[in-house]
């Protein structure tokens, strides 16, 4: 469904190239391909993308996975698109933030449109949030607490899948939808759309789904 939904929302056509920023394991970008295009992720994670080239030879897809820092990205004007999916934007202080969208603007042609799904500034519940997610064979735990002083979500992770263990700490920087525009076309982009989406099943909560052009 996620996959569909990315798709339509960048206008994707068989063999287009397409990025993925913080593509983790794999599990939408492998997806990508198998649907038709051409796909490169980019983490920061050895173990995520070790576990994220596995999945293509249990699919039969071919993906380059790239080992990297989404604040220096080594393409220009290279992809259709460029996506960034769950809570993938603000992991930096502000300056680097910014940077990641000056890059995502490099890197793509000029005329098409990258996706970028954050978490909404504006939580109706400011107490900690836990979540358990079983889905295959991984088992994913979430505990996640919001600071309204800094707008800041301050996550911690454990990750089980295929016999091993991954355990990360985040903090995740909260932009208003208003503050996210000036930031997109400060970076090169000259429209930006949004539509809300809650997600009830997810431990991130509501989400803003924003598409930008170039």
């Amino acid at each position: 469904m996620e996959v569909e939904a990315i798709w339509k929302l960048l206008s994707l056509k068989e063999g287009g190239p397409v990025l993925e920023l913080g593509c983790g394991y794999g599990r939408i970008t492998n997806r990508l391909e198998g649907k038709g295009a051409r796909v490169t992720g980019l983490d920061t994670s050895p173990v995520l993308l070790k576990n994220a080239e596995a999945d293509t030879a249990e699919r039969g897809v071919n993906v380059e996975y790239v080992l990297g820092d989404m604040r220096s990205l080594p393409w220009r004007d290279c992809f259709d698109a460029v996506f960034l999916w769950y809570t993938t934007f603000g992991y930096f202080n502000e300056a680097d933030n910014e940077k990641v969208l000056h890059e995502v603007a490099r890197s793509f042609r000029k005329g098409r449109a990258a996706a970028n799904r954050s978490t909404q500034s504006l939580l109706s519940d400011k107490s900690p949030s836990y979540a358990i997610v079983r889905r295959n064979d991984e088992l994913r735990m979430h505990i996640s607490n919001y600071d309204a002083l800094i707008d800041r979500c301050k996550s911690e992770r454990a990750i089980a899948r295929n016999g091993c263990l991954t355990r990360m700490r985040l903090s995740v920087k909260h932009y208003g939808f208003s503050e996210y525009v000036r930031m997109l076309r400060s970076a090169g982009f000259e429209t930006v759309e949004a539509c809300g989406k809650a997600e009830s099943s997810s431990p991130h909560g509501r989400r803003l789904v924003v598409v930008e052009y170039k």
